[in-house]
Formats: structure tokens, C-alpha cells, sequence
């Protein structure tokens, strides 16, 4: 199937919700570890973070599904591709961030906010949006910039959970503005809102 890039980025959003339930996920796996290195430490956040990560993409569409989306893209859709080639490149960099975490936790979270916000630059193209620009060089400023603060493990992983909290309900917004009523998606919306 030969597909347009505005048909298959329409695809992608109709089918992941606009990718706002893997922001969801994602940014309950980032609670989880704050509220851990509120309670426990930030060792064990990190092992919280590494560990609710991998439910991230079963838990997005689980979402998807309870609000209506099929959780799935068109078959010969080239973006099911690019998703997953950046996947893989997130969990390539995970021993990295890992590494820096041995010496310093705010490091490990740091690095993962760099690590997440480079893949969500992938996700403007996937959905056609610039939402995933702005959270992208979001994440990847806070990572920067708590780093050089020297800001505390607990500081670090709660502006995670805090931007990917903001991000998701703003994605939602943007997918039920871009779905008429009738729930037609309307193509035009992928430039228009995004």
C-alpha cells in the first residue's frame, strides 16, 4: 500500500490516539518512580523507571483501546517502522543512561529525560504534529538543565512525570479537536492543530 504522508500520519493518530495515551503511560511510569524516591530512594526509582517503562507501550494501548482506538496502525503504513526503529533506539540508550545513574540518580533521570525527549522529536513526524517537538525540547532542556543545577534525584524524576503529565492532556485536547463529531478524522487538522 502506497500511502501520502499526511494519510499515513492521519493513520498513526487515528490509531494511537494521537500518541496521547503512550504519553499517558509514559508519564505514569515517571509518577511511579517519583512517588518511589519520595518514599524509598532514588536507587529504587530507577529500577521503578527502567521497570514501569517497559509496560509504557502494552499500558498506551490498553488506553487506546478504552477510548477508542484501535491501538494499531494500516498495514504498510512506513511510520509503523519509524515507531519502531526509535523504540529500539530507546532501549539502546537505557545501559548508557544506567551507567551515568551508578554514579548519580539525578544523572540516570536526566539522561533519560534527554533520552525520551530525542524520541518524541521522532513522534512530530509519526503524528505530524509539532506538540512532540515542543515536548521534546521540553524534556530535553529539563534534563539539561537539572543536570547543571545539580538538582536532586526527587527533583528530576518528578519534572519527568510533571511534563509528561501536561503533554498528555494536551495531546488529548489536540486528537478530540482533530475528531469531528461524527468521527470522521479531518486531514486537513494535521496541519492545522498540530
Amino acid at each position: 500500500m502506497d500511502m501520502t504522508v499526511n494519510a499515513a500520519q492521519a493513520d498513526m493518530r487515528r490509531g494511537y490516539y494521537s500518541g496521547a495515551t503512550g504519553i499517558l503511560a509514559s508519564a505514569i511510569a515517571w509518577t511511579a518512580a517519583a512517588v518511589t524516591a519520595a518514599v524509598h530512594s532514588p536507587e529504587r526509582a530507577i529500577w521503578v523507571l527502567l521497570l514501569a517503562g517497559m509496560l509504557i507501550h502494552p499500558v498506551g494501548l490498553l488506553l487506546c483501546r478504552l477510548l477508542g482506538a484501535s491501538g494499531s496502525h494500516a498495514k504498510g503504513n512506513p511510520f509503523g517502522q519509524l515507531a519502531g526503529a526509535s523504540t529500539f533506539w530507546l532501549i539502546f540508550s537505557l545501559p548508557l543512561a544506567y551507567g551515568v545513574g551508578l554514579g548519580n540518580a539525578t544523572w540516570f533521570f536526566c539522561a533519560m529525560l534527554l533520552t525520551i525527549g530525542g524520541r518524541y522529536l521522532v513522534f512530530a513526524t509519526l503524528y505530524g504534529m509539532r506538540l512532540y517537538w515542543a515536548l521534546g525540547l521540553v524534556l530535553a532542556t529539563a534534563g539539561v538543565a537539572l543536570a547543571f543545577l545539580r538538582a536532586s534525584p526527587l527533583l528530576a524524576v518528578s519534572a519527568g512525570a510533571a511534563i509528561e503529565l501536561a503533554f498528555a492532556a494536551l495531546a488529548v485536547l489536540q486528537h478530540r479537536r482533530w475528531v469531528r463529531p461524527n468521527g470522521a478524522s479531518d486531514l486537513t487538522a494535521i496541519q492545522g492543530v498540530a
